[in-house]
C-alpha cells in the first residue's frame, strides 16, 4: 500500500461522513493557525507525511515545515506551521498527530539502535513485525533514524527459515528447491537462511548457493565462532532477543547486520501536540 494510500483510508476512518464537531461549533469562513510543539527529546519524522493529510483534506492549507525529517529535536521545539480553514486544521489534526507520533517514535528509537553501534561496521535492520497496512511508513522511519530496511514482504527476498526448512525435508533440500523454483519462475531474488546452531550453520556451508545466513538466537560466543567460520563467504546477520544494552556486544563479533524487531513493534510514541497561535 502507497503512503498516499494509507493516508486517504486513515482519513476515512476518522473522518466518516464528516467531522460534526468542527462543523457544528466553528463558522465555515474562520481561518486559524497552529504549530506543532515537541515535547519530548528524540528524532523527528513524518513532516512531509502531515504536510500530505493537511493538503488531502484542504488543498488550500498552507503548511510550512521548519524541521526536517531526520533532525534531532528537543521539548520546546516547533516544528512546523499551519494556516488554513480553522475546521480543515481540527479535521486533519488526530490523523496527522498519529502519524507523526509514532513515526518520530519508530525513528527515535532505531537512532538509539544506531548510535549504539558508533564506531563498528554492522549495520541495524528492520524486520516485517509491522502495523498491518503501515508497513511502508513504519519502514520509512526506521531509514530515517539511520536503520537500513530488509526485505518489505514476502515478496522482495527468499528468506528460508527453521519452518520452511522443516516442511522441505531440511536445510540441502530446502535450498535446491529454492533455486529450482527461481529458475522455473525467472526470478533473480537474493537467497537468505535462518540457522539455530552451528551444525545447521556447517549443513548450510556445505551445501552453499545462498547470499546471507541468518544466525538466530546464538551466544555471543557462538556468533563469534560463526562468523569466524563462515569468513565473509556469505553476508552475515544476527536476530532473536537482542536488546539495547546488548547488541553491541553482538556487534562487536563482526556480523554484517542485526535485526531487531522491536524498532516497530515496541514502540514509545515521541510527545508532541499541536496548539493554537494568533
Amino acid at each position: 500500500m502507497t503512503i498516499e494510500q494509507i493516508i486517504e483510508n486513515s482519513l476515512k476512518e476518522d473522518i466518516g461522513n464528516g467531522d460534526h464537531t468542527s462543523l457544528a461549533t466553528i463558522p465555515e469562513s474562520a481561518i486559524g493557525k497552529v504549530h506543532l510543539l515537541i515535547k519530548s527529546n528524540g528524532i523527528f519524522a513524518g513532516g512531509e507525511i502531515a504536510k500530505k493529510v493537511f493538503e488531502k483534506v484542504d488543498k488550500n492549507i498552507n503548511f510550512k515545515i521548519l524541521i526536517k525529517d531526520g533532525t534531532k529535536v528537543k521539548k520546546g521545539d516547533i516544528a512546523f506551521i499551519v494556516e488554513g480553514k480553522s475546521i480543515s486544521i481540527l479535521t486533519a489534526e488526530r490523523t496527522a498527530l498519529n502519524f507523526l507520533q509514532r513515526i518520530s517514535g519508530i525513528a527515535t528509537s532505531t537512532n538509539e539502535y544506531v548510535s549504539s553501534l558508533e564506531g563498528l561496521h554492522t549495520k541495524i535492520l528492520d524486520t516485517r513485525k509491522t502495523t498491518p497496512l503501515l508497513r511502508e511508513l513504519e519502514k520509512y522511519a526506521v531509514k530515517i533514524g539511520g536503520g537500513e530496511n530488509h526485505r518489505i514482504g514476502l515478496f522482495d527476498m527468499i528468506m528460508i527459515k527453521d519452518n520452511h526448512i522443516d516442511f522441505a525435508g531440511g536445510i540441502k533440500q530446502a535450498i535446491i528447491n529454492t533455486h529450482k523454483y527461481l529458475e522455473k519462475e525467472n526470478k533473480n531474488l537474493k537467497i537468505e537462511i535462518e540457522v539455530r546452531n552451528l551444525d545447521e550453520l556447517n549443513l548450510v556451508l556445505a551445501v552453499g548457493g545462498i547470499n546471507r545466513i541468518m544466525l538466530d538466537n546464538f551466544t555471543i560466543s557462538d556468533l563469534k565462532k560463526a562468523v569466524e567460520i563462515i569468513d565473509k563467504k556469505y553476508e552475515t546477520e544476527a536476530s532473536g532477543g537482542i536488546t539495547l544494552n546488548t547488541i553491541r556486544g553482538y556487534a562487536k563479533t563482526g556480523v554484517d547486520y542485526i535485526s531487531v524487531g522491536a524498532l516497530t513493534h515496541h514502540i514509545k510514541s515521541l510527545d508532541m501536540s499541536l496548539i493554537a497561535i494568533n
